[in-house]
């Protein structure tokens, strides 16, 4: 019985709400659009078979041109996932993310409080062009000497940003002397979307250069929203040691891998990356016994542990900013990579959201992390059916909200007070992945057997 319903109409088999599909008498059979990792990942999968042309498919990892051009016509099965959901550029595109970040801000401080609203000055201030070109103005005449940084609104990988001081260098890009806009069927007398952002002028240095993290979360529902976070990620540094005084060279300011391996002293076996474990362990080190204030003030918490749940606020609360706006489909999943940037008070503030972080490796380490980063997306998804349902850590992925904050006990040793109860988040900690699945999948089994 095929029954249509909204915009993604799928199949339905007379199962229970929220039953699940469950492939356990055929292999799996895959598509991806990719040539990198998430491929090998797949082909190496066992009892997973890749097919081809327009051959029937469980798992496909899309590219979002052909969701876009697809999703609305497509019926589902029940067991079937498929990457991106439908309106997913509501978080990704830097102008609307920024938008919708606003809205619930001014959301929550009208029903809640401004106390409350303070949760969501992770972002600077930001204005899109040429729609607020006027408030813009305003703003920047409020702030005489504030540097500003222009990004397009659907570029990725450095394009077209730049840094300015003075109202007179953007004048060409307000003339018109703009790229043209990427969608084929905008008008092309349309100015192409940017942002203009309050550049962070005193970011967090180590060994003098800039830097900020690449964070990967996966997102399985929005409604109820259901998020992972993993462990692992890395540091992207700047080539060049950050000063102020020459904002135009793009090998200080931007800290993407696109522009910095462009840089004539580029080295690419050093490269310019940490793991997130190294700069944990670094800031751990230096920071250790130092204490931060929490938003509330009256609570002090090592500001390392303070900087892991700012970064999981950021998360969250951006994620609750389009829950009721992007269209939830159960066969959808998201793999997201955050760009955070730390200040020199180690504050981290949201740059941008991307759908389709890169999975090309930079080397053998990237490769390694990329490769159990998406093995775990799979093992999490589960489309084998090996998993309980219950678990709050697979792999390298960590269960970081469940329709609200998931909690994890961390015994005490040697003193005899119960169990520390703390956010089940573990961004930059050890990741002994594989030791995880084996003992996670034995105790499943078992349990199952009982």
């Amino acid at each position: 019985m095929t029954i249509a319903r909204g915009k993604a109409p799928h199949l339905m088999y007379g199962r229970q709400r929220g039953a699940r599909g469950v492939i356990s008498d055929r292999e799996i059979r895959f598509k991806c659009f990719l040539q990198n990792t998430i491929l090998d990942v797949l082909r190496s999968r066992p009892g997973w078979q890749e097919v081809q042309g327009d051959g029937e498919w469980d798992f496909y990892w899309c590219e979002r041109e052909w969701l876009h051009a697809n999703y609305d016509s497509m019926f589902l099965q029940e067991h079937q996932k498929i990457l991106h959901f439908r309106n997913h550029y509501e978080l990704t595109r830097k102008n609307l993310m920024v938008k919708n970040l606003k809205r619930m801000r001014k959301q929550t401080e009208r029903e809640v409080g401004k106390i409350e609203a303070q949760g969501f000055d992770f972002f600077p201030s930001t204005f899109e062009l040429p729609s607020e070109y006027h408030i813009f103005v305003e703003e920047f005449k409020r702030n005489p000497g504030m540097i500003w940084i222009m990004k397009p609104a659907a570029k990725s990988q450095g394009r077209g940003i730049f840094l300015f001081r003075k109202l007179k260098d953007i004048i060409d890009w307000k003339k018109g002397e703009y790229q043209p806009l990427g969608d084929p069927n905008a008008s092309k007398d349309m100015p192409e979307t940017y942002v203009v952002q309050r550049y962070i002028d005193n970011p967090y240095l180590i060994g003098g250069r800039k830097f900020d993290i690449r964070i990967y979360v996966l997102v399985v529902s929005f409604n109820p929203l259901k998020v992972w976070l993993y462990r692992g990620g890395f540091a992207r540094f700047s080539n060049t040691r950050f000063s102020m005084d020459s904002i135009e060279d793009t090998y200080i300011h931007l800290t993407n891998v696109a522009v910095q391996k462009t840089s004539p002293d580029f080295d690419p076996e050093k490269g310019c990356k940490w793991s997130a474990q190294q700069l944990r362990k670094f800031l751990t080190a230096k920071h250790g016994h130092e204490l931060a204030s929490s938003c509330s003030g009256s609570q002090f918490k090592h500001i390392v542990k303070q900087l892991n749940l700012a970064i999981d606020n950021i998360i969250i609360k951006s994620l609750q900013s389009v829950q009721k706006i992007i269209i939830n489909d159960k066969h959808c999943f998201e793999v997201y990579g955050y760009d955070v940037l730390l200040d020199d008070t180690l504050k981290p503030w949201l740059i941008e959201i991307n759908a389709s972080p890169s999975l090309t490796a930079s080397g053998k380490e990237d490769y390694d992390l990329k490769c159990g980063l998406l093995n775990d997306v799979l093992n999490v998804l589960d489309l084998e059916n090996r998993l309980s349902g219950k678990e709050k850590r697979v792999g390298g992925w960590d269960l970081l909200w469940d329709d609200g904050p998931v909690f994890t006990e961390e015994m005490t040793q040697d003193t005899g007070l119960p169990p520390y109860v703390h956010a089940n988040s573990f961004l930059g900690c050890e990741n002994q992945r594989k030791e995880h699945l084996r003992e996670m999948y034995t105790l499943a089994q078992t349990a199952k057997k009982g």
